[in-house]
């Protein structure tokens, strides 16, 4: 048995190891890149209802230039959250993660457990580096769905330019018909 002396010397925590949920941004910027869509899966599924969101009235572009929705207030009371991580199982954006820092002692007992957006989001190399194994798998499916959903566009585009050249031209009429195309030529009458 070995003493550690605390907090000198700390024992490293092992890759799943969890404590209170983050959220993953991709790009420089945490607003721009944020991963959540304000879906709100994670704060109807969260069994002790400590997740709140309200969902922005406007779209930007995410991360991937495609416009969506996004959180205008993410709060998470970790005085309330009991890091059960169902809000990572059923997040389908991959957006939501769960921390290693533990250290989260406040003098003030209400609004200092009350993290918001702005103190929950982390860049995707800080969640690199607290799960390498689990983050690398993650982006490895982000960049296979991001790739299919791209040959999958090329595809619905090339599909559409070979529908349209191989679409009839309509007949054109002839000079001095009063027809319109497809329609019989008026009937001339003898008298």
């Amino acid at each position: 048995m070995i003493t550690v002396q605390y907090p000198e010397e700390r024992n490293a925590l092992p890759e799943n190891y969890r404590n209170f949920p983050i959220l993953i941004y991709d790009t420089d910027d945490a607003e721009a890149g944020l991963r959540c869509v304000a879906c709100k899966i994670c704060e109807k599924e969260c069994p002790p209802q400590c997740i709140y969101i309200i969902k922005s009235d406007d779209k930007k572009p995410d991360y991937m230039g495609k416009a969506q929705l996004y959180p205008k207030v993410f709060d998470i009371d970790i005085s309330v959250c009991m890091s059960c991580q169902i809000c990572v199982e059923v997040c389908p954006f991959e957006a939501i993660k769960m921390d290693k820092d533990f250290e989260l002692s406040k003098r003030e007992r209400f609004d200092a457990l009350l993290f918001r957006k702005e103190e929950l989001s982390k860049p995707n190399e800080y969640y690199h580096r607290i799960h390498p194994v689990e983050a690398a798998a993650v982006d490895a499916n982000l960049a296979a769905a991001a790739a299919a959903a791209e040959a999958k566009k090329k595809a619905a585009a090339a599909g559409a330019a070979t529908a349209k050249a191989a679409a009839p031209t309509p007949p054109t009429p002839a000079p001095g018909s009063t027809s319109a195309p497809g329609e019989a030529p008026p009937a001339t009458t003898k008298s």
